[in-house]
């Protein structure tokens, strides 16, 4: 008879394409993967892998498995974590894709305040850009994640998360720091420090700024850099000005630096949290899909109130389980 735990251990290697590397993620030996291994082979009488060296690569076989593996680990997880939720508890394995900027400063606060309801669920967060985030969900190697509208997936479930505003900053010493609004032709006269291609306040910033028949390649570039964070303190020492979210602002910077208005340009992004609805989830999965998209869920809100120096500066815009997800 199949052993779901072999099983998992195939689906381990088959991703990671290391033995070594399934044996770590597992918590396991090397020595002791590769008998999991050849104990399925020697059971369905045809190989898996083709070794060469420290190299793996599936056969037909293996590339055959992979789906209806999948499909009974998930069923073996859910079938013991729905008899252990009889009990009353919430347990299991959760793992959550983060993207740079929110997903660093709010995924995890709501993570950390659902471990300490549910102490039994073992989670792991990773920071990923977006696009990669949702990858990950659609590969089965996170259970949730966030994405922006552009990288939107059909086969997954969305749901709207937060709104995220993103707003110029200049130095205090700037001469714009003292003004209520500057026009978009003014933008052409300053330094610029800009996030890398395919980040997703950057891609925002571009959509908007075209919209005013402005492209990136008219403004003067100084400096282009790898997260928002380093945007902000890179203004902070004058270097240059920058478009960045308000989240970051308010919880790095704020009084450090200047948000400036742009006339007519009003850049918002919106944030969705998605998750496979076609796997069957955890009890833990389940728990904290219904836990961070809980319209009034208090820690959320209390978050908004901490980060937010305005009303107007970062509005989160409630997710709905009831509404329209977003296929």
């Amino acid at each position: 008879m199949l052993d779901a735990h072999q099983l998992n251990v195939f689906l381990t290697a088959a991703r990671t394409l290391n033995f070594t590397a399934a044996a770590r993620q597992l918590h396991m030996t090397q020595p002791s993967v590769s008998q999991h291994i050849q104990a399925l082979e020697q059971h369905f009488d045809l190989q898996l892998f083709v070794r060469s060296g420290r190299h793996l690569r599936l056969t037909d076989a293996g590339e055959a498995l992979l789906p209806m593996a999948q499909e009974m680990v998930s069923v073996s997880q859910s079938i013991d974590n729905k008899m252990e939720s009889l009990k009353g508890d919430v347990y299991g394995r959760l793992v959550v894709g983060c993207s740079t900027t929110v997903g660093k400063y709010v995924l995890p606060f709501l993570l950390a305040s659902f471990m300490q309801q549910h102490p039994k669920v073992e989670a792991s967060c990773y920071v990923t850009p977006r696009k990669m985030a949702v990858q990950m969900l659609c590969d089965g190697e996170v259970h949730v994640a966030l994405a922006s509208a552009q990288e939107l997936n059909p086969n997954l479930q969305f749901c709207k998360f937060i709104t995220d505003r993103v707003s110029l900053i200049v130095p205090l010493s700037h001469p714009w720091a003292k003004r209520e609004w500057i026009d978009p032709d003014e933008l052409m006269d300053v330094n610029f420090i800009w996030r890398e291609e395919g980040s997703g306040t950057r891609y925002v910033a571009e959509e908007k700024l075209r919209e005013h028949g402005i492209g990136i390649n008219q403004l003067k570039t100084t400096l282009t850099l790898g997260n928002s964070e380093a945007i902000a303190l890179a203004v902070q020492e004058g270097i240059g000005v920058g478009f960045v979210s308000q989240i970051i602002i308010a919880r790095l910077v704020e009084g450090k630096v200047a948000p400036v208005k742009v006339r007519g340009l009003d850049i918002e992004q919106e944030i969705f949290i998605g998750r496979d609805a076609n796997r069957l989830g955890t009890t833990a999965q389940t728990a904290f899909w219904e836990f961070v998209t809980d319209p009034h869920n208090p820690v959320l809100e209390k978050f908004m109130r901490s980060s937010r120096t305005t009303q107007d500066q970062f509005a989160f815009s409630g997710v709905k389980l009831n509404g329209s997800p977003a296929n």
